[in-house]
């Protein structure tokens, strides 16, 4: 039997905004929370510098990383600081890369084209699944992302990463940190971006880095040349300098002072614990909504793999599937519209390479009830659109 097509919901998120990046700000967020920025000065000044040394500091703390990590600002939100990583670790060993949605898939192209690396072993999974964690090998390098961000993909936990790997493990955790348990010890070289996670503004990353990925900076130079972006060592050894919050660029005070707001937001909050609550809660509720749907289901089939930040939906309605894929693709972008015009959710679409879709962010700055606000609109959505 035919379902009536469900009434236009009564009540919108409080918040619509569910981008995948730049994502939500904080619950409470304003621009008085960036009254105390440090503008019209230099970065390179007393003031400038206490505010980028406290942006790394309680970042630190709030991730809880290992005595004798570094963590530096640099250019280039996320995508900078893995190749950052890529340029000045690889080469010195073969590298195992993995690569299950379009940003690792971006790297491969990265190591293989722009670097040229011939001892390189891509191992592959397409949108929903996980390649086979068991074939790495830990006496090479590995490049991965924690979370794919078009996927919705996860890996479950870090127990594939030998604790006495030969290698350097280089994890693009963009998506992951600040929402997820992450295992820093058996991690040589993590990046992120303020835009993600903690809802800060874009264009700067950060960059962590092992005792043992600073001794392959030191011991091993590239064969290629470094652009000035990429360096971090002088003479040979490491720039100290840099992750004291002495920038290679000029960074944004105005964009620092938000992330400062956001850490202060996290502290007060109830630290790491609470935003991984937060996000798993995200999930949650969207898992319970996906159990009663006739007409969307989780992109990630292993319910063990899927991100409580990136949520991607694909839609599982015979309709649908009977749909020739540019129908499928214009289908799926009139839902997310029909959700944005309402202004009950905006950005909702999937990636442009991933199967056509929805996708939801649910990390720690999305409000529960916003997430549940959401979804009976998108059961209206997707009934107007079948409807035609």
């Amino acid at each position: 039997m035919t379902q009536p097509a469900p009434d236009r919901p009564a009540v919108r998120p409080r918040n619509p905004c569910f981008s995948s990046g730049p994502c939500a700000k904080r619950p409470g967020w304003s621009l008085g929370g960036l009254e105390g920025a440090c503008l019209g000065r230099s970065h390179r000044a007393k003031e400038g510098k206490a505010k980028l040394a406290a942006a790394i500091e309680r970042s630190r703390a709030l991730l809880g990383l290992p005595d004798g990590y570094r963590l530096a600002i640099v250019p280039a939100s996320d995508t900078g600081a893995v190749e950052m990583a890529l340029w000045s670790l690889l080469g010195a060993r073969g590298v195992d890369m993995l690569a299950w949605e379009s940003f690792g898939q971006g790297w491969v192209t990265d190591v293989a084209k722009q670097l040229g690396l011939d001892d390189l072993r891509v191992l592959e999974a397409g949108y929903g699944a996980l390649p086979d964690l068991g074939l790495v090998d830990p006496e090479r390098d590995i490049v991965f992302t924690w979370n794919g961000t078009t996927s919705g993909v996860r890996v479950p936990d870090g127990n594939w990463i030998s604790d006495q790997r030969g290698g350097l493990t280089i994890c693009d955790a963009t998506s992951a940190v600040f929402a997820m348990d992450l295992p820093w010890d058996k991690l040589d070289a993590v990046t992120w971006s303020w835009q993600k996670v903690l809802g800060g503004e874009a264009a700067h990353g950060m960059l962590a880095l092992s005792p043992r990925a600073v001794e392959r900076l030191e011991s091993h130079k590239p064969p290629w040349p470094l652009p000035k972006i990429f360096r971090m060592t002088k003479a040979g050894k490491l720039n100290e300098g840099l992750f004291r919050g002495e920038t290679i660029n000029t960074p944004s005070l105005l964009c620092v002072e938000d992330l400062l707001d956001a850490l202060a937001w996290a502290e007060e909050i109830g630290g790491l614990a609470a935003l991984i609550a937060r996000a798993e809660s995200n999930l949650a509720a969207v898992a319970e909504w996906v159990a009663a749907s006739d007409w969307a289901g989780f992109l990630a089939k292993d319910p063990a793999t899927r991100s409580c930040t990136s949520i991607c939906l694909e839609i599982v309605d015979p309709w649908f599937r009977s749909l020739d894929p540019a129908a499928q693709a214009a289908a799926a972008k009139a839902v997310a519209a029909r959700v944005a015009e309402a202004d009950a959710g905006y950005d909702l679409g999937s990636y442009r390479d991933a199967p056509p879709g929805l996708r939801i962010w649910g990390g720690a700055t999305v409000e529960r009830d916003d997430m549940e606000a959401l979804l009976p609109w998108l059961d209206w959505a997707y009934a107007e659109v079948k409807a035609g």
